[in-house]
């Protein structure tokens, strides 16, 4: 029941995760079967085992079978291929970074008024423009001065007044 509970696939999981776990499980057996060779080699070599010539022919398909990698038109296409891959995956990689800053810019100009509002209850206050509402407050009290000056009250006449 659980051999066959282990075949059945999570379709919640994307194709690129189940390539991905598939290339591992290929390189786990690979791994597996290296292992397997390599112990059959020790024995040979160390004669604890006789030579089988259908397992040595095979090996040697297998190795006849690889790329010569000493070519240099070879090397030369596996760097320009590797380089292609690793300029997508950074490129993609500036994209996303760019739109998640973004986002961020457009959220922060969206609830800037709301930032303001909560400082302000909090009784913090920000200094410099880019506070929201900080601006606000000396102009404020610059016409309430010119207010005062208009009705012949200068702002150390209503303070002395206040104090009396």
């Amino acid at each position: 029941m659980e051999h066959l509970l282990r075949d059945i696939n999570d379709p919640s999981t994307g194709t690129l995760a189940l390539q991905i776990q598939q290339k591992v499980n290929g390189l786990k057996g690979l791994l597996a079967r290296l292992t397997e060779i390599n112990a059959y080699l020790d024995k040979v070599t160390s004669g604890k085992m006789p030579i089988n010539n259908q397992i040595t022919y095979n090996l040697q398909n297998i190795f006849n079978l690889l790329p010569n990698l000493n070519v240099d038109e070879l090397v030369k296409s596996m760097f320009i291929k590797t380089n292609d891959m690793h300029l997508v995956m950074y490129v993609s990689s500036l994209v996303r970074a760019i739109l998640a800053l973004h986002g961020l810019l457009v959220n922060k100009i969206k609830y800037r008024d709301v930032d303001a509002v909560l400082d302000r209850d909090a009784g913090i206050v920000a200094a410099g423009p880019a506070a929201g509402g900080a601006t606000a407050a000396p102009a404020a009290s610059a016409e309430a001065g010119a207010a005062g000056d208009a009705t012949g009250d200068s702002k150390d006449t209503k303070d002395t007044k206040n104090a009396k």
